[in-house]
């Protein structure tokens, strides 16, 4: 597919075996319905204010809550992938976000809803290492960059799926239906169950581990040791310029559209659908640009547009320009992530992969959850409209991404192997 590597006269799409679409399915499927669960609750932030009678600040918290503790999720999802196997902590995860999202429709209060909203972030950090992990561990190196657009845009696509939802259903069932329907992803387990295998440079990984005496039991600590502390930090620095953008772009945008502009259900939920549609196909381009360019221009070039493109849907009350505006953010400022399961798995050796990948990408998430409660108090204290701090939250964290981008290194053709590299 890619310049630059061997001649496959196979075709893209056959060179994986039946096991490794299995487990790509595995992740990606869980990825997807993680995403579901848990950006519902950008679109009905505002009704739930309403029925419990709490300031709105107090309910962008709760988002806050939210993503904080995907980084305890994470951290002990990792260290379990890293040890025991990417498939346990996976279907563990998917289990906890669904019965959470579940549980929290039936809320007879606020701090019931913030309770299980809490608990649910720490189900929701333990997917992505194992899920990312099981996926590019086993995929052919010739086209990873390019399906790991594929799976980390499928983020997109539970973003999109809940605000068709939003759109179709909210005025019929209210936010507790939307949050009831969040069960369902726990069904994928069954799948992951019976069809998934380990990745073999895992299993081999592994085994060598143990008969060679080189057990790393704290893989944590493992990735602040010297020689890895560097691309840990530059890694933690990328990911958390990453949250911040995301959430600048997405986390108040239907608030913006719903308190700002007065706009209807229908279209708050539609713009949002078709910008993580288009969010879906552009991360599938940029991994495409990934086996061209290498891993970081693909993501450099789409943090670069976004920081001109904010102003065109931020600084305007004109549809047409918001629409087309923020359309065009998706294929940019919301689809810079495409390279973040590829590039996570390839800086960092077997023995610690997970851990490493779900620590650097959920720290992330502690920054990112300063962005709703802190644009929120801007908008509020200073008497501007909600679109004010997002525009400079985006502009800055991009403008981040790419400083942070351009002192990592690459990684595009990188093997990923079974050899002990950590020193236990």
């Amino acid at each position: 597919m890619a310049s630059g590597y061997p001649a496959n006269p196979v075709a893209w799409w056959r060179e994986p075996t039946k096991d490794q679409w299995y487990a790509y399915l595995a992740a990606w499927l869980g990825w997807t319905l993680d995403a579901f669960d848990f950006t519902v609750f950008l679109l009905i932030m505002v009704p739930i204010a309403k029925e419990f009678n709490v300031p709105l600040t107090e309910v962008t918290a709760v988002f806050t809550i939210t993503l904080w503790m995907r980084l305890l999720g994470a951290v002990a999802s990792g260290w379990v992938a890293d040890r025991v196997g990417r498939k346990t902590p996976l279907m563990i995860s998917i289990i906890g976000y669904s019965a959470c999202n579940f549980i929290a429709g039936f809320s007879p209060t606020f701090c019931f809803l913030f309770f299980f909203r809490a608990l649910l972030g720490i189900f929701m950090g333990a997917e992505w290492p194992a899920g990312a992990a099981l996926a590019m561990e086993q995929w052919p190196i010739r086209t990873r960059g390019f399906m790991s657009g594929v799976l980390q845009g499928s983020w997109g696509l539970g973003f999109a799926l809940s605000s068709l939802i939003f759109w179709l259903g909210f005025d019929r069932f209210g936010w507790r239906g939307m949050l009831w329907v969040g069960v369902l992803p726990a069904l994928s387990v069954v799948y992951v169950r019976y069809f998934v295998k380990e990745p073999e440079i895992w299993v081999e990984n592994r085994r060598r581990q143990r008969a060679e005496k080189r057990e790393v039991r704290a893989p944590l600590i493992s990735i602040f040791k010297r020689g890895m502390i560097g691309n840990t930090l530059t890694a933690c620095w990328w990911m958390a310029s990453n949250f911040v953008v995301y959430y600048s772009i997405y986390a108040l945008f239907a608030t913006h559209l719903q308190k700002d502009l007065n706009m209807s259900t229908a279209s708050v939920g539609q713009l949002l659908l078709y910008s993580n549609l288009i969010g879906f196909a552009a991360m599938s381009f940029w991994g495409f640009v990934a086996e061209r360019l290498g891993r970081r221009w693909a993501m450099i070039i789409p943090a670069a547009l976004a920081v001109p493109i904010a102003p065109l849907y931020l600084m305007t009350n004109d549809w047409t320009w918001i629409a087309t505006g923020f359309l065009l953010q998706g294929a940019c400022g919301g689809a810079l992530y495409s390279q973040l399961p590829s590039y996570l798995s390839e800086r960092f050796p077997t023995e610690v992969r997970a851990t490493a990948a779900g620590f650097c990408y959920h720290q992330g998430a502690i920054f990112g959850g300063f962005v709703p409660p802190v644009l929120t108090y801007c908008a509020l204290t200073y008497n501007v409209s909600f679109a004010v701090p997002m525009l400079v939250g985006t502009v800055v964290a991009a403008s981040s991404v790419v400083v942070a981008l351009l002192i990592s290194p690459e990684t595009k053709g990188k093997e990923l192997s079974a050899e002990l590299v950590v020193v236990a």
